[in-house]
């Protein structure tokens, strides 16, 4: 066991308040599922700020491409609403964790921010959310993800420190953090700084799904992995309806050799994201599934459970189409570094 989960860590490795800020509210209903508890003030109309609580919940949650559809409709309900358009840039990112991004998307990233920003924003607050998701976008096509992600970190850290009842700031600053991680640092500074963040928000809202989200991520490492375990054990409960959320879990069950629950985690996410895909595009396979079964896989093989390992492999090896497009096996090709996205 011991030498399994050395293989796991060099493997990941390798390849790489006031009330009115901390009351935290379900972004649930019968219609649109459950995403955690998440409350973001903004200065659109009523009904566009629960849609908007929903949205930024599915967001903590990568549920991608819901994100972008939520925070569409919110400009319907409230054509003025600017934030709404910092949504619309923010979910161009489908996971943050792993780019590039193609540039496509961050085009259409800029242009969503800019058009907020043309909208006039109510706010010093709100105009700060924009400025700063604006670095991350701008100038894509001469600056490199490295430096835009550090410029964009810079700036929600100021947003951070100058709004600090605003817990979204300290998430989102804690996400950044980890979204600008040096891969040769092993006393994991980033990772720590945004843990502590992310537990001070614990503290005020336990039911929130991107501090338990991002502390899983915080400390998918092996020296760190048992300290994740609690969000890992939470996650999944908090938000069910978005597959990643029920995928989440498995990075530290995995890291900790817990190979059944890793199993059981993916199941899970496994079937969320093909009723998902059954429902929003039959004729191609979600991207969540080929995640799912590269961490499956790689955890019959832990147990030495071959014959299912098989299995799972030759279900991948059947995706021709991922969301529409030919597949490639990036998944499960070459680096099984994957296993950390």
């Amino acid at each position: 066991m011991k030498r399994a989960l050395i293989l796991v860590s060099v493997t990941l490795l390798a390849c790489i308040g006031a009330a009115a800020w901390g009351n935290a509210k379900p972004a649930q209903s019968e219609k649109s599922g459950t995403y955690g508890n998440v409350h973001f003030p903004i200065s659109c109309s009523p009904g566009a700020q629960e849609q908007f609580d929903r949205a930024v919940a599915m967001l903590h949650s990568f549920f991608y491409p819901e994100t972008v559809k939520a925070f569409t409709k919110i400009t319907e309900t409230d054509p003025t609403c600017a934030m709404a358009y910092w949504g619309i840039a923010i979910s161009q990112r489908p996971n943050p964790l792993v780019p590039p991004f193609l540039p496509d998307a961050l085009k259409r990233g800029y242009d969503a921010v800019e058009k907020g920003k043309s909208l006039g924003t109510k706010t010093q607050r709100e105009a700060d959310w924009l400025n700063a998701m604006e670095l991350f976008f701008k100038d894509s096509d001469h600056l490199d993800q490295a430096t835009r992600a550090k410029r964009y970190a810079d700036a929600m850290e100021q947003v951070y420190l100058h709004y600090p009842q605003d817990t979204e700031a300290a998430v989102f600053y804690a996400l950044a953090l980890l979204e600008t991680v040096n891969p040769s640092d092993r006393v994991y500074t980033n990772q720590l700084k945004a843990a502590a963040i992310l537990e001070k928000v614990e503290a005020q809202q336990p039911n929130h799904p991107g501090v338990v989200h991002y502390l899983i991520h915080a400390y998918d490492y092996q020296p760190l992995a048992a300290r994740g375990l609690p969000a890992a054990n939470r996650y999944a409960n908090l938000a069910p309806s978005a597959p990643h959320a029920l995928h989440m879990p498995s990075h530290t069950y995995s890291m900790m050799g817990m190979w059944e629950e890793s199993i059981k985690a993916n199941q899970a996410a496994l079937a969320a994201a093909n009723d998902y895909a059954a429902k929003n595009y039959p004729d191609a396979t979600n991207p969540a599934a080929l995640h799912s079964f590269d961490f499956m896989e790689y955890a019959y093989l832990q147990l030495g459970q071959d014959r299912q390992a098989k299995v799972i492999a030759d279900q991948t090896a059947a995706v021709k189409k991922d969301r529409g497009h030919d597949h490639v096996h990036r998944h499960t090709s070459g680096c099984t570094g994957t296993l950390r996205t």
